[in-house]
C-alpha cells in the first residue's frame, strides 16, 4: 500500500510518500516554502497571494501523487488552518480545485504525530521532549519509546515571531532582547525534566546543515545529529549580525524564504535548551508527515498480527 501525506503548515508545504508493507520504505520527499501564515498575525486572513502559492504547491503534489500510483492521501493543516479566519475558505478552494480534503488537526494530535515518528526513527533514550517549531505554533511532546505523555503547545512560531519582534534588517539588539525576554517567558512555564531534547522543523534542520556542512541538503546526513548549545548560540550571533541577503549569500544552506525569518527560529531552541537546562540537542529531519506515516505502519502491523 502506498501512502502521501501532505502537510500544510504555517510556512511550508510537504509531501511525504512511501510504501507501507512489512516494512516501511520511503519513495518520494518534497517541500515548498509557501509562507501561507504571512500576513494573517496581524489581519487574522490568508493573503490571496499565500493562497493561491500554497494552492500551486498542493497541485504539483497531486500530480506527483498520481505518477506514483497512490492508494490514499492523507492531507493535514496545523496552526494557520486552525487561526484564519477565512481557513474555511481556502479549504474549499483546494477542494473545488484539487478534491483534495485537507483535515485541519489539533495541537495535540501535531505534536503527537511529531512525537511518533521521532520515537519511531531516532528511539532516544529515557524520557525525552521534542520540540516541533512550526510557522505560527510551536509543540513539546514528552514521552518514554513510543509512548507519548503529554503535548503542550505555544501560540509562537517563526512568522509571527519574525512579525512581531524583528523589525530591523538586521536585528536591532534591543529586539532580540525583546524576543528572548518573550520566549523565556512562555517557554519557562511549560518546562518539565527529560534526558533529551530533540528538535524538528526548517529551522533547526537548516543549523544542522550550516554545522555538518551538508549542501545540497541531504535528510539522512542531519537525521539524528546532535548540535551543541555553544554551536546553537554561534549561529544565532552570527545570522543575527547579518541581513537577510547576506545570510542567503554566504550560505547556500539556508533557502533564501527562509532568511528572513530562521533568526527567530534558532532563538526558540537556544532559549528552550538553556530553560530546560540542556548543553546539546538531537536533530530529527523526520516529523508531522512522517508521523502520520508511521501511525498507519503501526496499525497495519497491529492488524496483520490480530489476523494471525
Amino acid at each position: 500500500m502506498r501512502i502521501a501525506v501532505i502537510d500544510v503548515g504555517s510556512y511550508s508545504c510537504r509531501l511525504s510518500v512511501a510504501e507501507v508493507k512489512e516494512s516501511l520504505n520511503y519513495l518520494y520527499e518534497e517541500g515548498k516554502i509557501t509562507a501561507l501564515s504571512a500576513g494573517a498575525n496581524s489581519s487574522e486572513l490568508l493573503q490571496k497571494d499565500r493562497m493561491e502559492e500554497t494552492l500551486q504547491a498542493l497541485e504539483d503534489y497531486m500530480r506527483i501523487v498520481q505518477n506514483l500510483n497512490v492508494d490514499k492521501v492523507i492531507a493535514v493543516g496545523t496552526a494557520v488552518l486552525r487561526k484564519a479566519k477565512n481557513a474555511k475558505d481556502f479549504l474549499k478552494m483546494v477542494k473545488d480545485r484539487l478534491g483534495l480534503d485537507i483535515k485541519v488537526i489539533s495541537p495535540e494530535e501535531e505534536g503527537r504525530y511529531s512525537f511518533l515518528a521521532v520515537a519511531y526513527s531516532i528511539r532516544p533514550k529515557g524520557r525525552f521532549c521534542i520540540i516541533d517549531q512550526g510557522g505560527g505554533s510551536t509543540e513539546y511532546a514528552w514521552g518514554t519509546d513510543l509512548i507519548l505523555e503529554k503535548v503542550k503547545s505555544l501560540p509562537f512560531g517563526i512568522v509571527n515571531l519574525t512579525e512581531e519582534f524583528i523589525h530591523s534588517d538586521p536585528p536591532l539588539n534591543y529586539e532580540l532582547e525583546s524576543l528572548k525576554n518573550f520566549l523565556d517567558e512562555q517557554i519557562s512555564q511549560i518546562k518539565e525534566e527529560c534526558d533529551t531534547l530533540v528538535g524538528l522543523g526548517g529551522t533547526i534542520t537548516t543549523v544542522a546543515a550550516l554545522e555538518y556542512g551538508v549542501f545540497p541538503y541531504r535528510p539522512e546526513l542531519v537525521h539524528g545529529k546532535t548540535i551543541e548549545l555553544d554551536r546553537i548560540m554561534f549561529w544565532l550571533e552570527n545570522l543575527s549580525g547579518m541581513k537577510a541577503e547576506q545570510r542567503i549569500r554566504n550560505f547556500p544552506q539556508i533557502e533564501p524564504k527562509r532568511a528572513k525569518v530562521i533568526v527567530s527560529g534558532i532563538m526558540i531552541f537556544y532559549r528552550s535548551m538553556v530553560i530546560f537546562g540542556k548543553k546539546e540537542i538531537t536533530v530529527s529531519d523526520w516529523g508531522l508527515k512522517e508521523g502520520v506515516i508511521v501511525e498507519e505502519y503501526l496499525k497495519r502491523k497491529r492488524e496483520e498480527k490480530g489476523g494471525e
